[in-house]
């Protein structure tokens, strides 16, 4: 499947993700890796108590296949604000489990999310990939894809964010600092109809 990626920032911006989920994921009769699953659900939430990063587990540990998860797993959530520390850490930390990274999408105009899509065709794997079950998910929900509102983070922000404007100003800034850089591809001349 070829898709054409957009280039007109209004249209990037108004895609863009706000939430994510982690599945950590345990062979549930394999008592290491369960115990190595749990000690990184620990010092996760260990973490977001001390500000490291703002990052849910679920309060339950699934420890059976669950839904479209072969094995045992445990799902993290995390906005966008800080999915980069979020996954640095799991990067790092996880040791020899795998984990199943995925977006929360919603499409703009029908406010809908495809939950498979999200699950199959946006994902990304840290360590070795399983196959997923996902014929136990709905095709589309009518639900906004946001979580955790109360804390006003990933689609329930409050703050605004950059606008277009000075995006172009951020985007015009930094082309600036790498004009002189050998080793920094050049972005292609600004078409101003688009901008």
């Amino acid at each position: 499947m070829s898709i054409e990626p957009p280039t007109d920032l209004q249209t990037v911006l108004d895609g863009e993700v706000k939430e994510w989920h982690f599945h950590i994921y345990f062979h549930q009769k394999n008592q290491k890796e369960r115990e190595a699953a749990l000690k990184l659900r620990d010092a996760v939430l260990r973490l977001r108590r001390d500000g490291a990063f703002v990052a849910v587990p679920l309060f339950r540990v699934n420890l059976e296949p669950m839904g479209p998860h072969p094995v045992g797993s445990y799902e993290i959530w995390t906005p966008s604000e800080t999915f980069s520390s979020v996954f640095s850490y799991l990067a790092l930390y996880r040791g020899d489990l795998s984990i199943l990274v995925h977006p929360l999408t919603r499409d703009a105009l029908m406010t809908i999310i495809n939950l498979s899509s999200d699950h199959e065709v946006r994902n990304a794997w840290l360590g070795p990939a399983f196959p997923l079950d996902l014929s136990t998910l709905p095709v589309r929900t009518e639900e906004l894809p946001s979580q955790y509102q109360i804390l006003k983070l990933g689609y329930s922000a409050t703050t605004p964010s950059l606008t277009v404007e000075q995006r172009l100003k951020l985007g015009d800034r930094v082309e600036g600092i790498l004009a002189d850089d050998k080793e920094a591809a050049p972005a292609p001349a600004r078409d101003d109809t688009t901008s």
